[in-house]
């Protein structure tokens, strides 16, 4: 009798094999923050378990992705007029191609509300960058994504450019910050702007609208800045049929990605949504970042509004309204902007845990990464504390680097790849 394998499975499976020494979207393999690395470093400065340093020119809160013997991230001017895919050697920390994408006609708008997507440049607050989306990488392209300044996808090995999007329009205000998922032939962004927010898919071979699909969580009065998120979308298995899971302002959705049309919605409400979504125990945990429902758990096999019909439980005590969470078994982890970490049952919502890292003002924007039963958070103050993954959360290390950033940490086989302001770090235990 011939043996069946669920797709499930078989999407695992295949995710575990590039897992191993790749890290191809914002939270690597898995899309959570898991990591299969082992032997990552308990302890490092600029002076300790640093392999190579390499200086990153302009600004961008974009993390690594690593595919291969490449890193790639993004970079973009400090007022954003011109954006750049760069890619570093992995084992010597070289730069093998530092590419001009975009030149953006920068036009500064007075006034404190944009009143339209004709200038999608004005007021983006200096805690953002023109370069905060992650790219996206798989074998030989890799896709860089700049939001409405536009979207690139890129030979790995020539550098050479394949295709451009510049005609996705959105007003960002205060930024972009949802990262290019992939799924299948699809590369999906997310533009929950100022003025529309909608969901669209587009052919990896040729940068083609495939499908669009509008987010009408919000009444056509409401304030822009009300309106606005940065949250990037995860997809998920649910009995053997892929959904992508997008947070926003006001409401967390599942689309079809073969269609793009909506399955269901969970209402929390909250605004600058900016955490990815989490799935495991059975639950897809999300939440409205500022105001609303901080963190939910929600039953994804539903249809229509699941709100009532699927919310297991809902925690509102300060959880991460910037940073994304960990499921680690049965318990979820997290570090809100403050520095408190939390720990929770993720089959109830019941707070184990609450302490605070000794940040000393540091703010954790950056999402934390978790890999042979540690965690791994960055504040943008240069610190990084390595924490112990249950319940007790004991600080195992706090480590320091010359800059802080607001990327989040990647890890491939023994080695932390970490952005700051200035430099692209590989840290490695020296033996």
């Amino acid at each position: 009798m011939p043996i069946r394998f669920s797709l499930a499975a078989f999407l695992f499976a295949t995710l575990t094999a590039l897992s191993a020494d790749n890290w191809p979207e914002f939270r690597g393999p898995y899309g959570d923050g898991r990591s299969d690395a082992t032997n990552l470093p308990l302890t490092w400065s600029e002076t300790e378990n640093v392999r190579w340093k390499t200086a990153i020119h302009d600004k961008g809160w974009s993390s690594p992705v690593v595919w291969g013997n490449q890193v790639w991230l993004t970079t973009a001017t400090e007022n954003g007029d011109k954006c750049y895919a760069v890619a570093v050697d992995r084992d010597t920390g070289k730069v093998i191609h530092d590419i001009l994408l975009f030149e953006v006609n920068v036009r500064p708008v007075k006034g404190k509300n944009p009143p339209s997507i004709a200038a999608p440049y004005e007021q983006w607050a200096a805690f953002n960058s023109y370069a905060s989306p992650t790219a996206a990488i798989e074998e030989g392209r890799v896709y860089a994504h700049f939001g409405t300044a536009g979207t690139a996808c890129l030979d790995t090995a020539t550098g050479k450019v394949l295709w451009k999007r510049t005609d996705l329009e959105c007003c960002h205000h205060r930024g972009a910050g949802s990262s290019p998922v992939l799924h299948g032939d699809l590369v999906i962004l997310t533009f929950d702007g100022f003025d529309v927010q909608y969901v669209v898919a587009l052919s990896k071979k040729t940068g083609e609208t495939v499908w669009k699909r509008e987010r009408n969580f919000h009444a056509p009065e409401k304030n822009g800045d009300l309106r606005k998120a940065y949250a990037t979308p995860l997809v998920i298995m649910v009995d053997d049929r892929p959904l992508v899971v997008s947070p926003s302002a006001e409401a967390t959705a599942a689309y079809d990605p073969k269609t793009g049309e909506e399955v269901w919605r969970v209402v929390h409400g909250g605004m600058n949504a900016s955490m990815r979504p989490v799935f495991g125990q059975g639950k897809l945990f999300t939440g409205g970042s500022d105001g609303g429902k901080q963190l939910v758990a929600v039953r994804p096999d539903g249809k229509g509004d699941v709100t009532k019909s699927h919310t297991d439980w809902v925690y509102t005590k300060g959880a991460p309204n910037r940073s994304s969470f960990l499921l680690v078994g049965d318990k979820l982890l997290m570090v809100n902007s403050g520095g408190i970490t939390i720990c929770l049952d993720a089959k109830d919502g019941k707070e184990l845990k609450k302490d605070r890292l000794d940040s000393k003002g540091g703010q954790f924007w950056a999402s934390p990464i978790v890999a042979d039963r540690k965690w791994y958070a960055f504040d943008d103050a240069g610190h990084g504390f390595v924490i112990s993954a249950d319940e007790k959360m004991t600080v195992l290390a706090t480590n320091t680097l010359a800059s802080g950033g607001r990327a989040s940490p990647a890890a491939v086989g023994k080695a932390l790849y970490v952005r700051t302001f200035t430099h692209l770090y590989r840290i490695e235990e020296n033996k």
